[in-house]
């Protein structure tokens, strides 16, 4: 399958180029600089010249692709206006990618969140939340997998709060960024809260796993670790990091900080059953191990 990929150089992306290449696949990638570019093509993937606000020239790669996985996304997460910009454009480019196949019958892969309900892990049956700082995305990604009745085999893989490789990524990678600029290892409330995590590498196998088989309309849960503590994680942080680790006001941890303060434990026991999923990888408090001062 020749397979079009947005975002295919960061944490998830470069993992599901590799598998997608590892199991026959050709890639073309959006490459909007020449590092970008350079970091495809030493992959073994084609590039394709531009970033994620050019409409035409993702219209013009999805025209000559099989099937596209959506994974670029902003990469400023420091004001809320800067993430809602980040959400707009994301929005834009998928409903361009999603036109483009409408008829197709081609598979077109997004990536979202996993949802949080309270009292209990999150499923694959549960909405989107469609309030707070990203609710946005929900909005996009409901529009993306109503193209199913339009002849697009659209899929969203929901992601947990962090996606990890080598002790990096995601939410905990955040709270390592935190933790070396302030001093200290900190987490909002008592820490109790839970996060759900996945090594990118298991979530690239999922990725390939949906574009090649999963039916249109349908989510899934990319989850290794249904949830674990954020004081547990920042304490590893702490600990590889030679820092104190303490409880901080939600107020330090930007637009963020009310997500983080959340217990938004997530299962995947659906995914694994239907298209046998199974990650293999380290979890997330064994990957934070390989962090270094």
């Amino acid at each position: 399958m020749r397979v079009l990929v947005t975002g295919g150089t960061g944490t998830i992306g470069s993992a599901v180029v590799t598998e997608l290449l590892a199991h026959g696949h050709t890639v073309l990638g959006l490459a909007r600089s020449e590092r970008s570019a350079q970091t495809l093509e030493a992959a073994g993937a084609r590039t394709l010249r531009g970033g994620l606000a050019d409409l035409d020239v993702l219209r013009a790669g999805a025209a000559q692709s099989d099937g596209v996985v959506s994974l670029a996304f902003g990469r400023d997460y420091g004001t809320p206006e800067a993430v809602a910009a980040s959400i707009v454009e994301e929005s834009a480019a998928m409903a361009v990618l999603g036109e483009e196949l409408v008829g197709s019958g081609r598979p077109l892969v997004a990536v979202s969140g996993t949802p949080w309900i309270p009292g209990r892990a999150s499923t694959e049956a549960d909405p989107l939340p469609t309030e707070g700082p990203v609710a946005g995305r929900a909005v996009s990604v409901a529009a993306l997998l109503a193209l199913a009745s339009r002849g697009v085999r659209s899929a969203a893989v929901r992601m947990p709060r962090t996606v990890h490789d080598r002790g990096t990524g995601g939410f905990a990678g955040l709270l390592t960024d935190m933790a070396r600029a302030a001093g200290v290892s900190g987490y909002p409330g008592d820490g109790t809260q839970r996060w759900p995590a996945v090594h990118a590498r298991d979530a690239a196998v999922l990725f390939r796993l949906v574009l090649e088989s999963a039916p249109a309309g349908t989510a899934w849960h990319a989850v290794a670790d249904e949830g674990d503590a954020v004081r547990d994680i920042a304490t590893v942080i702490g600990r590889r990091l030679g820092l104190p680790v303490e409880s901080r006001p939600v107020e330090e941890f930007g637009p963020f900080g009310p997500v983080f303060a959340m217990d938004q434990p997530a299962s995947s026991a659906h995914t694994r059953e239907v298209l046998g999923w199974q990650p293999t990888h380290p979890g997330l408090l064994a990957d934070l191990e390989q962090l270094r001062p």
